[in-house]
């Protein structure tokens, strides 16, 4: 089982890998006012969903304790910051205190994630 949930916890760092990384290469377009939400963040946002989910169920399944309270609010930081990126997904140009939050909320779900013990 710690194979398994070692390899869920791999996919969700490549998740968050792909959002915050989709954020950062356009942290100059977003100082001129052409920052967009790609694919990549999307699909890094989907990725963090279904393997924190899938996380949260082998830890479950394996008799760990899971601080709900922890993953509550990490979920719904996610559902905010998924729910932007899909709606503003085909725009051409995303406002710039939109796409900061999107990041801002990322870097707070990491070190939720990383602090919170």
């Amino acid at each position: 089982m710690d194979v398994l949930i070692n390899v869920f916890v791999g996919l969700h760092i490549i998740g968050i890998a792909s959002l915050l990384g989709g954020f950062l290469t356009q942290m100059k377009a977003m100082g001129a006012g052409t920052a967009r939400f790609n694919p990549a963040m999307l699909h890094g946002a989907l990725t963090m969903l279904v393997t924190g989910v899938a996380l949260v169920g082998l830890n479950q399944a394996d008799d760990q304790t899971v601080n709900n309270l922890k993953i509550g609010i990490k979920v719904a930081i996610l559902v905010v910051i998924l729910g932007l990126v899909y709606v503003k997904r085909d725009e051409e140009k995303v406002e710039k205190a939109l796409f900061g939050a999107v990041g801002g909320l990322t870097v707070a779900n990491v070190f939720i994630a990383v602090l919170w013990t």
